[in-house]
């Protein structure tokens, strides 16, 4: 108890790394280790998120681990495992990840890389629950996939900086005002909101649910979802070519923070 005190009295932050899946799209860089143990530069994706989160404001590092969960050991942070990660997705692996939630804690998934100034300022935030996404989203999405709208999903957010839609397929390059990029902040009372859904969810729909329906049904709930615009310093590597385009970036001097 004494111990919890003194974290809320300092102002605690964890971080929950999303880092269960094996990422088939990049398969042949994946067979053999996690997605996020690929290089950009001379350091893994997860060296960098690592040392971005611990230069940027956030005291403790957890990781959920699945595919090949013993090669996440040995980095300084703790692991705690999703047993079905083959079949289950993001919120799953969250919600393995439940005993942490008596903090603030930072989500971020485990294929991203930003920069130093994204963290510190999402960990200022006061709001209870805070995604972080894209301005110039467009330009990114171009050099990854040419068209934009071959992969991007619609994202709409009101005058009060509460997001209204997201993570949906659409046709429309209207129906896209940002793009959520996989870095968000929760309140320990928004964690709670997230278990409640869950449970009413479901064991089948949740193994299932990505964190984007997830926060969809949030808002759809009634649950305050706030915003925090960012204009590019991040890039995900998903696919061959967002590996290349990552290390592009990086040795352009593009990803700052994370050098």
């Amino acid at each position: 108890m004494e111990g919890r005190v003194e974290k809320e009295r300092k102002g605690w932050v964890k971080a929950i790394i999303l880092a269960a899946g094996r990422g088939s799209r990049l398969s042949k860089f994946t067979q053999d280790k996690p997605k996020c143990l690929n290089s950009i530069g001379r350091k893994s994706i997860l060296e960098r998120q690592i040392e971005t989160l611990k230069s940027s404001g956030v005291d403790e590092i957890v990781a959920v681990s699945g595919y090949r969960a013993q090669m996440l050991e040995g980095y300084g942070i703790r692991t705690v495992h999703n047993p079905e990660w083959e079949k289950t997705n993001m919120v799953k692996s969250l919600l393995c990840a439940g005993n942490e939630f008596n903090e603030p804690v930072i989500v971020s998934y485990s294929d991203i890389i930003y920069d130093r100034d994204i963290v510190s300022n999402l960990v200022r935030k006061k709001r209870d629950a805070v995604v972080v996404y894209d301005l110039e989203w467009k330009r990114l999405w171009e050099a990854r996939f040419g068209d934009p709208l071959k992969d991007a999903e619609s994202f709409k957010i009101d005058q009060d900086g509460l997001i209204k839609d997201i993570g949906r397929k659409v046709d429309n390059i209207e129906d896209i005002e940002g793009q959520y990029i996989g870095l968000m902040r929760f309140s320990a009372k928004a964690l709670s909101w997230i278990v409640r859904l869950a449970q009413k969810a479901g064991r089948k729909v949740l193994n299932k649910m990505y964190m984007t329906t997830l926060l969809h049904r949030l808002i759809r709930e009634g649950y305050p979802i706030y915003g925090m615009p960012i204009e590019g310093g991040w890039c995900e590597v998903d696919t061959e070519r967002d590996l290349e385009l990552a290390n592009q970036l990086y040795n352009d001097g593009l990803l700052i923070g994370a050098r």
